[in-house]
């Protein structure tokens, strides 16, 4: 019998600006919305900053990167991924798998206060 554990996640979303800078709120919370719905835990979710793209995507020349951390089932990534690929509002996504030595020295970077 196989036991699924929940592992953290390092997902990084890239919105489009037009509509982040509409709603700066809404967009991210939508993510962590598909994040829990699936039986997740959002543990860091924040803006990582707003930039021009490397090449367009979909017509978009900017776009606002989003970071975040999440522990979820194994057996929950494949379906996290499809959504994010029907959502319009992202252009693009990568979420990987951090490995468990990782995860408190990651985390504790991840919520400290941004240096200015």
């Amino acid at each position: 019998m196989t036991v699924l554990t929940d592992n953290v996640y390092e997902g990084l979303f890239i919105f489009d600006a037009n509509k982040f800078a509409r709603d700066h709120n809404a967009l991210p919370e939508a993510v962590e919305q598909e994040i829990t719905s699936a039986g997740g835990e959002v543990l860091v979710s924040r803006l990582w900053e707003e930039r021009r793209l490397a090449y367009p995507i979909r017509g978009q020349r900017k776009g606002a990167y989003w970071l975040m951390y999440f522990r979820l089932g194994g057996d929950q990534v494949s379906p996290l991924n499809r959504k994010c690929e029907l959502n319009d509002t992202l252009l693009r996504h990568l979420v990987i798998k951090i490995h468990p030595r990782l995860v408190e020295p990651i985390l504790s970077h991840a919520q400290a206060p941004a240096a200015e």
